[in-house]
């Protein structure tokens, strides 16, 4: 009994140190996309992970230290998924709380998908493979909406930061895959308003967005990939890199030997699997985290 009562005190102090609410975000909808299904959550044997599919209404779901972890640093989170699909888990609500158990307060983004039918990972894997500019139309018609979700995302996180007990000028926004795309596209197009104060693409689908010359304010910056990346993102990662070095900017890159593409909080036996350490320790050195 005694242990039993242990067990239940350590699962409430758990489940207590964080709390969670689901935030709807002003959004306009889609141009000519109609959502004929439902947002969607299920196990994908494809991707061998938990997904999210064909979200039509823009979401951020917060995860909050308890007051006294908290640092007043935030973190804006963008799973990837090729725009069919997020990977929710992985690269979403793991990192949140692993973020929240270092008193950073995250906020896990639901951004505007490809509408898709019963299995989206599925379709992603087979129109990609089949028709690969049929798939990309259908990624650029949807894109610009996804990138404006994350322009709303840190705008609310801003207007909030009082609410949150956060600071205003330390929000960040981290991304994986098409959620580095996201990352950039706000990077690329944020106001003072929407500006996030870091940025951490991560495996950035840089063929969906162009790697262009920073923009006259661009925020410190790290960059994740690796050299096998599946995708052939690696390329893409250290030209983004050298846009901002070029122009003096504060920018960091970890390039990984191996780890593939989508490794996300995944357990592989590679030093990939402690990107987010790298992370916490760039962002101590450049007091974004106190």
């Amino acid at each position: 009994m005694k242990k039993l009562n242990l067990l239940l005190a350590f699962t409430s102090m758990c489940l207590s140190s964080y709390s969670q609410q689901i935030i709807p975000l002003k959004f306009d909808p889609v141009s000519g996309v109609e959502y004929k299904n439902s947002e969607k959550q299920f196990f994908s044997k494809q991707w061998q992970t938990t997904v999210v599919t064909n979200v039509s209404k823009p979401t951020l779901t917060v995860f909050e230290p308890s007051g006294d972890k908290k640092n007043g640093t935030s973190v804006v989170i963008a799973p990837g998924g090729g725009l069919f699909g997020l990977s929710i888990n992985s690269e979403g609500i793991d990192v949140a709380n692993w973020l929240v158990a270092k008193g950073v307060t995250a906020f896990v983004l639901k951004y505007r998908l490809v509408p898709t039918g019963e299995d989206g990972t599925a379709e992603i894997n087979e129109l990609s493979q089949k028709d690969p500019d049929a798939f990309m139309k259908k990624v650029q018609q949807v894109l610009p909406y996804s990138i404006a979700d994350g322009l709303n995302a840190v705008e609310y996180v801003r207007e909030n930061a009082e609410k949150y007990g956060i600071k205003q000028d330390k929000i960040g926004l981290i991304g994986f895959s098409a959620g580095g795309a996201v990352t950039m596209g706000v990077g690329y197009g944020s106001n003072p308003q929407n500006k996030p104060d870091f940025l951490v693409p991560v495996y950035p689908w840089t063929s969906a967005v162009d790697v262009q010359s920073a923009p006259t304010d661009a925020p410190p910056m790290l960059i994740i990939c690796a050299t096998n990346d599946g995708l052939g993102l690696a390329k893409g990662s250290i030209e983004l890199y050298n846009s901002w070095y070029d122009k003096g900017f504060n920018v960091s890159l970890h390039m990984y030997s191996r780890g593939d593409h989508g490794f996300g909080m995944k357990t592989q036996g590679f030093p990939s699997d402690r990107w987010i350490e790298r992370f916490y320790d760039w962002a101590l050195v450049e007091g974004l985290i106190e």
